[in-house]
């Protein structure tokens, strides 16, 4: 069976997780495999909202085998909280469902602390984190000073590696340090260890074990291709690549495990917290594109900068994941407007741009050109069939799929699980598009 990796393509918030779900029916395995809880997936599914922050997607399908990966950095809390709510909510998140690396990075209470620290000492430089602590434990990872979550099985090794990072954590908060209690860390670290404990494995092997036994397997990215480390909006990113290759790195498998890439994008662009956007809108139609899609994190709740559709971002994603197909979220948002623009590339001083700039300050005096296509005003949330659109949607729909590049093998029209429109296979690519 095919594997297929899942990634946003523009600043993230492009509608993962309601993909994931939905892809997750064919799936047997679906695995998250970078990020933290600054990520947010909302999916609706028989008038049940659930917000997601570390659980895949693929939670809500009873003989789908959820996997935590080793490149995502766990905060126990809030998991533990999901799973909990999960569970009330009717759904089995035992051991057998859910599984967590044993080699991925834990979020500690002094995260948070630092990542608050480091914002407000930033001033009006600000990247706009979510003050989740995200930042601070990759950071932890990276000077091999971080707590795994195996750690937590084993209190004389977690004990060992806090009293080591202690003493460097209360120089950098300073009085904020005044909170970072030894005995305080290790009775949480315990206490998680003993109710994750059967959770807690090898997780690259049960991935291998069931890619061996035929199982289709699907990894699920948080964020978007804009946020990549080393690929995004430097330094207005997160932490951790989030394009398709590193689905080999945060997982535990080899490249030649990827059959399919498949890429989302909305049918406009939106961004939150600081850094350059250039097809960003001001004024009433931002403010509609706003209300209409419901442009407010499911993280943090901040309202998302919107603009239109930027086919330099989307042509940048497709090359740097190797895009085999694209969904695209939320046309349904477009539905009322006279007439609908895409950026169709930039200029800086009325000279082209021929590559994507390397630096912030290049972006932001980047001047997007447009095209002007006509709108629609028919409601589409009821189609299920591409050629049942309006024309204008379609004109629309297929512009943007001559400009990326990419076939555009998906079309949501709303947010809850059956308001799709399947053009072609996204795992195998058949059927036309």
């Amino acid at each position: 069976m095919p594997n297929l990796v899942l990634v946003g393509c523009q600043w993230g918030d492009e509608g993962k997780g309601r993909v994931t779900d939905l892809l997750a029916q064919r799936a047997r395995v679906v695995v998250r495999f970078q990020g933290g809880p600054n990520a947010g997936h909302t999916l609706i599914v028989d008038d049940q909202e659930f917000v997601l922050h570390t659980v895949p997607s693929g939670i809500l399908y009873a003989d789908t085998l959820c996997v935590v990966g080793n490149g995502v950095v766990v905060d126990p809390e809030q998991l533990l909280s999901e799973l909990d709510a999960l569970e009330a909510a009717g759904h089995d998140v035992g051991p057998t469902r859910i599984k967590i690396s044993d080699r991925a990075v834990a979020i500690m209470p002094y995260h948070r602390l630092l990542d608050g620290k480091g914002e407000r000492e930033r001033g009006r430089g600000r990247i706009g984190t979510t003050g989740r602590g995200i930042g601070p434990s990759y950071e932890d990872k990276v000077a091999r000073s971080a707590v795994r979550m195996g750690d937590l099985l084993h209190p004389a090794r977690l004990r060992t590696r806090l009293e080591s990072n202690l003493p460097d954590l209360r120089r950098r908060l300073g009085t904020d340090g005044v909170d970072v209690d030894m005995m305080e860390l290790m009775r949480l670290g315990r206490a998680w260890g003993e109710r994750l404990r059967e959770h807690i494995v090898d997780t690259a092997a049960v991935i291998h074990e069931r890619m061996v036994h035929g199982d289709s397997v699907l990894f699920e990215g948080a964020q978007g291709t804009m946020l990549d480390i080393d690929h995004g909006t430097y330094p207005f990113v997160t932490s951790s690549n989030t394009v398709a290759g590193n689905a080999c790195v945060g997982a535990g498998v080899g490249p030649t495990d990827i059959d399919a890439v498949l890429g989302v994008v909305k049918a406009y662009t939106t961004r939150v917290g600081e850094g350059p956007f250039p097809s960003e809108l001001d004024g009433p139609i931002a403010a509609q594109l706003q209300k209409a899609g419901g442009e407010f994190g499911s993280t943090t709740g901040r309202p998302r900068r919107c603009g239109w559709f930027d086919a330099v971002i989307a042509r940048r994603s497709a090359a740097l994941n190797g895009l085999t197909g694209l969904v695209l979220t939320k046309l349904d948002v477009l539905s009322g407007l006279d007439e609908i623009q895409v950026a169709t590339g930039y200029r800086i001083f009325d000279q082209p741009v021929l590559h994507f700039p390397c630096c912030v300050d290049e972006l932001a005096r980047c001047e997007p050109h447009h095209d002007v296509l006509p709108g629609w005003h028919e409601d589409i949330t009821d189609v299920r069939e591409f050629e049942d659109l309006p024309e204008a949607a379609r004109a629309y729909v297929d512009r943007l799929e001559q400009l990326v590049g990419v076939p555009i093998r998906m079309i949501s029209v709303g947010p809850r699980r059956e308001q799709i429109i399947i053009r072609s296979d996204p795992f195998t690519g058949r059927g036309s598009a």
